[in-house]
């Protein structure tokens, strides 16, 4: 009866969060088109921040809970079902055109940011065991810096390609103070305190209950963090991607995860870190060499052609399946 509850609070527990991050995200991007943010910039900042609220949060709670290894694994496993499962899904319905920018910038960037992580899980150690490691907020500010670099990269390149205005003039605003448009600001006001009030309880429903059948029935926390925590906090992404590639747009798929990739080790796991520093137990060499494995799979399919056909999305299906069972074989 006690599985059967803790099972029903981990799925209410998700819902509250795709749920209260879908209430941030549109709170915070309606206040910003009121006060005439350009479209461009809340894509780039609020957006890509709502789409990693869910691993953001989890995150937190779990380390704030003494189950670090959940949230780390959450991050690890996020990046994992990213790269070989969604992307493997969406070129599975529908092969994806690479933008050879993207190839050369922004892939190698997802890289960059999981090589990183990987240096860092390490640095405290002589050995090649991560047992007793530590992610310290040192290493936190580490990767917030590298999340600051990531975003100074991003609106530089949004500006050399013409898509940020650079003057009043380009956002046709004149000289003139004009006022605010804040007409509905309590709405946009309560999504985003409901949001977060959603994105608060949904975490803790969701790390407790896991961390209840974790206990009970001896499973490692990793393992959780590396599958449900991480398949439930990936949903959003999951289903952005796998839309986009059936509708032809490949660019908003392959832009979707590589961003999320990024944020959920630079933003995610720094900002986690600096808050509560993160003693790494049970993840593994394993984990975090797939995770920059599946990174580098993606560049290499990505940079062949410039284009991930369905062949090579069921290749990544056929890795993300055999490190599933590579993790059950472990229980």
């Amino acid at each position: 009866m006690m599985l059967l509850l803790n099972v029903v609070y981990i799925v209410v527990g998700i819902a509250l969060v795709l749920w209260g991050a879908d209430r941030l995200t549109e709170g915070a991007s309606s206040l910003a088109r009121g006060m005439r943010v350009p479209e461009i910039v809340i894509g780039l900042t609020i957006v890509a921040a709502g789409t990693s609220a869910p691993e953001l949060f989890v995150s937190l709670m779990s380390a704030l809970k003494g189950t670090p290894d959940m949230a780390v694994g959450n991050v690890i496993g996020s990046n994992i079902f990213n790269t070989l499962l969604i992307v493997g899904c969406s070129a599975a319905i529908a092969p994806m055109a690479i933008q050879p920018t993207t190839v050369k910038k922004d892939i190698p960037f997802a890289v960059g940011a999981s090589m990183l992580l990987f240096m860092l899980c390490f640095d405290d150690m002589d050995s090649p065991h991560l047992w007793g490691n530590e992610i310290s907020r040192s290493d936190g500010i580490v990767l917030l810096i590298a999340f600051l670099g990531f975003m100074f990269y991003t609106f530089q390149m949004a500006r050399r390609d013409g898509l940020l205005p650079k003057n009043e003039e380009e956002l046709g605003v004149t000289p003139v103070k004009e006022p605010r448009d804040f007409t509905g600001l309590w709405k946009h006001l309560s999504f985003i305190v409901i949001g977060l009030a959603c994105l608060i309880i949904g975490g803790n429903f969701f790390v407790d209950a896991a961390t209840y059948i974790a206990h009970r029935y001896g499973v490692r926390q990793s393992v959780i963090g590396l599958t449900i925590v991480a398949g439930g906090t990936s949903l959003p992404e999951l289903a952005t991607s796998v839309v986009a590639a059936y509708k032809g747009r490949s660019a908003i798929a392959i832009g979707n995860v590589i961003g999320s990739n990024v944020m959920n080790i630079v933003l995610v796991l720094g900002l986690t870190s600096v808050i509560h520093p993160l003693r790494i137990m049970g993840i593994t060499i394993v984990d975090l060499t797939m995770m920059l494995v599946s990174a580098g799979f993606l560049w290499l399919f990505a940079f062949t052609k410039y284009f991930v056909s369905r062949r090579e999305g069921f290749l990544l299906i056929g890795f993300f399946a055999c490190y599933m069972a590579w993790l059950l074989y472990l229980l």
